[in-house]
């Protein structure tokens, strides 16, 4: 049996090696390492994968999230509403840009940011919800564009789990997550199912005028080379990290199908395990099927009710089975975010789901062998 990854980067690159190799070779050879042909291929390349107007390629992902704030015009002192439960990421741009965070809990099953809470969070102070797609698949975008159209508020949604990921509406149409609220953010980081090979993200708009504002923000506020027109950052996604996503954008699809097979299968073995809780894939979807698109498990996280998680985290270290914990403390009660207007009462799925959580190896390059040790190993715990 091949080792164990938590994500097998080197297996994936073995499929792409010769594009990537020469596509990088051609770069160094022309020097064209920032804004070169490939930053502008990939951009559009995407806008086409994604049916958006506008990609707006920069550094990473945190970048992403911020510009988007920045080109919205939020003010310090605006509120901004967002999950509690995610990478602090998300509400460490909102601090950085001197924005007031509010964090909120989300749902038992789906991990997505619960929107009965994000209505009780909105004050007239409020400009902005930050919906975070947590592990591969959206939050409920009919329930917050609804809300963002009676109160007047921005939808910035951060995409950086759900790249490939569709949303499917009450009307019955599908859209790309990231492209329904006002802008979407995402990340390239090497793990991502669409990841490069070091930092990388984009952001994603169908508003002209908001996407010629973040155009200029990410190249220090310049449209011109040397007029400054709006305050800006430098945040460019060089030709190298475009190269290798070019290379892997065609393949999104197909990635996104082989980690729902393992899905599916880690599914199958563990269904009746009775402390086990099976990931939720929404939009009335009986379980986990070969149609479904609109989960692209860029996680697979578990609960586990019987008070053994931490248990089982040790026994499949000990089994060179990889794991993770995502995530162990919860925004609110981290150090640099921490503010007397929390109430533990306000976050008990949030507090429950830091004791329970428990994420398997999940990448496209899991074989039925290895499904197969793993979960055999999460069962022979369970039962001891």
């Amino acid at each position: 049996m091949k080792k164990i990854q938590m994500v097998d980067l080197g297996g994936q690159y073995q499929e792409i090696k010769e594009q990537v190799n020469a596509s990088i070779s051609q770069i160094l050879e022309t020097s064209s390492y920032i804004n070169g042909p490939e930053v502008h291929a990939f951009q559009k390349d995407l806008e086409e994968y994604l049916e958006v107007k506008h990609v707006i390629p920069c550094a990473n992902g945190t970048d992403a999230l911020q510009i988007a704030m920045m080109g919205l015009g939020l003010k310090p002192g605006d509120e901004v509403i967002t999950a509690d439960f995610t990478f602090a990421a998300t509400v460490e741009v909102i601090a950085l840009l001197q924005l007031t965070p509010v964090l909120v809990d989300v749902e038992p099953d789906t991990f997505n940011i619960d929107i009965s809470a994000v209505e009780r969070a909105i004050t007239s102070k409020t400009k902005a919800i930050v919906p975070v797609h947590l592990f591969g698949q959206c939050a409920n975008m009919d329930a917050i564009m609804e809300l963002a159209e009676k109160n007047d508020l921005y939808v910035i949604e951060d995409n950086a789990q759900a790249i490939g990921a569709k949303y499917l509406s009450g009307k019955g149409d599908k859209k790309m997550a990231g492209t329904i609220g006002h802008v979407g953010a995402t990340s390239f980081f090497p793990s991502k199912n669409l990841g490069c090979y070091g930092d990388g993200g984009a952001i994603f708009t169908n508003d002209d005028a908001l996407a010629h504002t973040i155009r200029g923000i990410v190249n220090h506020g310049m449209y011109e080379r040397y007029h400054h027109d709006v305050v800006g950052v430098n945040s460019r996604l060089d030709s190298i990290q475009a190269a290798v996503l070019r290379a892997k954008l065609p393949k999104l699809n197909d990635y996104c199908d082989a980690r729902r097979t393992a899905a599916r299968k880690y599914n199958e073995a563990l269904r009746n395990e009775e402390s086990i809780i099976l990931p939720k894939t929404v939009n009335q979807c009986e379980g986990i099927c070969d149609t479904c698109d609109c989960h692209v498990f860029h996680q697979y996280t578990l609960r586990i009710t019987s008070g053994k998680r931490n248990g089982l985290v040790k026994f499949l270290n000990e089994n060179d089975i990889p794991c993770g914990i995502y995530y162990p403390i919860p925004l609110h009660k981290q150090k640099a975010y921490l503010d007397d207007r929390y109430k533990e009462v306000d976050f008990p799925v949030t507090n429950q789901l830091v004791e329970e959580v428990i994420s398997l190896p999940m990448h496209t390059e899991l074989d039925d062998e290895q499904i197969a040790f793993i979960t055999g190993k999460v069962i022979e715990f369970m039962n001891a």
